[in-house]
């Protein structure tokens, strides 16, 4: 039985868990061609995005990082980089590929921000949907401890995502936000905890 609820001290008692799987980086347009074709035919990802934070008001930065992850790959698109390629912008606009996150409204509103005609499609909002089936905790790192019973580290959070290169721990943060996000839908669906949200 999965609870509804969750408390930080019983989410610190669980053991750390993380991506496992193998990470791409996507730093140039000519990577693009070979993520589509390791993407093709799938129906289901996990999605986020990392903006660098900004500690000064009336700062803001645009949206440097878009992750999608499948169960063992995770493909980080270094938008300040690469911009939104059109192949990968079509992913998020494709109404049969279902896309896995968290708050994504903040996350979709950024990506519209660099790509004018951005039209995202089959999102699916963890934090949203959850609470309408009694999820009284949502957000990443609780559904973590809830669903699959490992506490995720938030330490690269405010990390610089402009950085001239990513470290191998924001990689691993970046993917595994993704991937859990994947992972959580999948389990809570084979469970039976989405059925009255898609039997309407």
């Amino acid at each position: 039985m999965i609870p509804m609820r969750i408390s930080k001290e019983e989410i610190n008692e669980l053991p750390l868990g993380q991506f496992e799987g193998e990470i791409i980086l996507v730093e140039a347009l000519d990577q693009v061609e070979e993520v589509l074709e390791q993407l093709r035919g799938v129906q289901i990802l996990g999605f986020d995005t990392e903006t660098r934070p900004a500690f000064r008001k009336g700062v803001q930065y645009q949206v440097s990082l878009l992750q999608l992850a499948t169960t063992d790959q995770a493909f980080l698109f270094r938008l300040n980089k690469v911009g939104l390629p059109k192949p990968i912008q079509r992913i998020l606009e494709n109404p049969e590929i279902v896309k896995v996150g968290a708050a994504v409204l903040d996350d979709l509103r950024a990506l519209k921000k660099i790509s004018i005609g951005f039209e995202p499609k089959s999102f699916f909002d963890l934090n949203e949907e959850l609470k309408k089936v009694g999820f009284e905790n949502v957000g990443v790192r609780n559904l973590c401890g809830m669903v699959l019973n490992i506490r995720i580290s938030k330490n690269e959070q405010v990390s610089n995502w402009e950085a001239l290169e990513l470290t191998s721990k924001q990689q691993v943060y970046a993917a595994t936000d993704a991937w859990a996000c994947l992972e959580i839908y999948k389990k809570l669906q084979y469970q039976g905890y989405l059925d009255t949200l898609f039997n309407r």
